[in-house]
């Protein structure tokens, strides 16, 4: 098992960052997460890390062994690619062993360590069949299996499940999980898809132009994100602008446009304008009257899907716009009904504009 220190790293492609002052600890046997949109660094990143991408600076380190300008073949990473990259006229077996029989491997070691990776990844009954003869599901357990067969320190899956359907997808993440916690191997692991993250990782960075802009575990940058990028990013939020009132060692209170007023008990920002991220699904839909944490509006859409409902509603006064997403909606309200939408202190997060 090997941990990784990213420190400094910038790749330049002319004159533009792809990569600009990154540096992140990543702890040996985790499962770390890059996340962030498109073009944002992160596959740049994974490369450098690879070793397909030469940095522009820093430093990369597997243990204390800078592997910045290490060529691929000397680091022992194993990667997943997102098209899997398998070859179409080889069997299961014969993909898989491909890389033993390029470091030369005693044709009894190849088989044995072949058999293993496929009982891993429960592909053994089926090393006999060609790619084409495979679901996209067992294709990316065999690219996974040939990643892990030579015993990487390091394991690199680029949006590994982006060619899967929905179900496929969920299924595959319980299996990758599985792989990581079995093998107890350092995994980092490239997505867009924030269900992905937050469901799998043990840690992530979420990245922005280039930069890191917040790094921490799953749970803990949804309910707490630094700012509003990260907010927004992470799932579904709503914006609220509001003003800070007053403020102890346990609390704060906010007024908001329309003049609700509004606690939290997260940190605040040193901001003369914010505004306090709410999730749909921690607003509360109730015939509560009005008053702090509590905010009045009317239903103007409501669409329901069977395991939750999702209304928007438009606050009075204001006129700003709350999605609310209604977990296990039996009732739901109609449009155009007058609703107060009611929300716990600790799921108030303020966040400087």
């Amino acid at each position: 098992m090997t941990a990784i220190r990213i420190e400094g790293l910038v790749k330049k492609f002319g004159d533009t960052a792809a990569v600009s002052d990154v540096t992140l600890d990543i702890p040996t046997g985790s499962l770390f997460f890059l996340l962030g949109p498109s073009g944002c660094g992160k596959t740049t990143l994974l490369r450098m890390i690879a070793g397909f991408t030469e940095p522009t600076e820093g430093r990369i380190l597997f243990g204390t062994r800078n592997v910045a300008r290490t060529p691929a073949n000397e680091r022992n990473t194993g990667m997943v690619f997102q098209n899997y990259a398998l070859w179409p006229h080889m069997t299961v077996f014969e993909n898989v062993a491909f890389g033993l029989e390029v470091r030369k491997l005693p044709r009894e070691q190849i088989r044995e360590k072949v058999a293993r990776a496929l009982e891993l990844v429960r592909m053994g009954e089926y090393s006999a069949r060609k790619p084409a003869e495979l679901s996209g599901g067992q294709q990316q357990r065999v690219a996974l299996a040939r990643a892990v067969v030579f015993e990487p320190s390091v394991l690199l899956l680029d949006e590994p499940l982006s060619n899967l359907d929905a179900k496929l997808r969920l299924e595959m993440r319980l299996e990758i999980r599985r792989i990581v916690d079995t093998l107890k191997i350092t995994t980092v692991y490239v997505t867009h898809d924030q269900a992905e993250a937050l469901s799998l990782a043990d840690s992530m960075a979420v990245l922005r132009s280039g930069k890191v802009i917040q790094v921490g575990a799953p749970r803990a940058m949804y309910r707490r994100p630094a700012n509003r990028f990260v907010a927004d990013f992470l799932g579904d939020t709503n914006f609220l602008p509001a003003i800070l009132v007053r403020s102890d060692a346990n609390e704060a209170l906010y007024k908001s446009a329309a003049g609700e007023l509004i606690s939290s008990v997260a940190p605040f920002p040193l901001a003369s304008e914010l505004a306090l991220s709410l999730r749909p699904e921690a607003l509360r839909i109730t015939t509560a009257t009005v008053g702090r944490n509590a905010l009045a509006g009317v239903v103007q859409s409501s669409i329901y899907l069977g395991n939750v409902a999702q209304h928007e509603v438009v606050l009075e006064g204001s006129g700003t716009l709350l999605r609310v997403a209604e977990l296990n909606p039996k009732t739901p309200p109609a449009i155009g009904d007058r609703v107060t939408l009611e929300i716990d202190a600790d799921d108030v997060v303020p966040l400087a504009n």
